[in-house]
């Protein structure tokens, strides 16, 4: 049975949004336990590249701190800055387990 699109996007369960930047290690480490994650539980994927002059609010935010995940149900607003403080947020290093934990809070609540 082939699943269309559509279907697919109402099956993922979590929304989870990379602030990354070029050249860093740590984030090509997190790109590969997402990768890890989306193997076994996908999910729908964004990628904010912090360096993008249109992204200086959350360069502001997460200069220093990247790679940094937000994860939230897939069917919530769009990530905003004033609002990142209470996001559900992984930080430098994580594992694919630590990923699957925070999923699991997120589509629980």
């Amino acid at each position: 049975m082939r699943i269309t699109s559509h279907l697919f996007q109402q099956q993922l369960a979590c929304r989870i949004t990379l602030f990354t930047r070029a050249n860093c290690g740590l984030c090509t480490r997190a790109k590969s336990a997402l990768s890890a994650v989306w193997d076994v539980r996908p999910f729908d994927y964004h990628e904010v590249d912090i360096i993008d002059p249109a992204a200086q609010n959350w360069r502001n935010l997460y200069d220093l701190d990247v790679p940094v995940i937000h994860i939230s149900k897939a069917t919530a607003s769009e990530e905003d800055p004033k609002k990142a403080s209470r996001a559900v947020k992984l930080m430098h290093r994580f594992s694919p387990e630590d990923v699957q934990a925070k999923m699991d809070a997120v589509e629980k609540a």
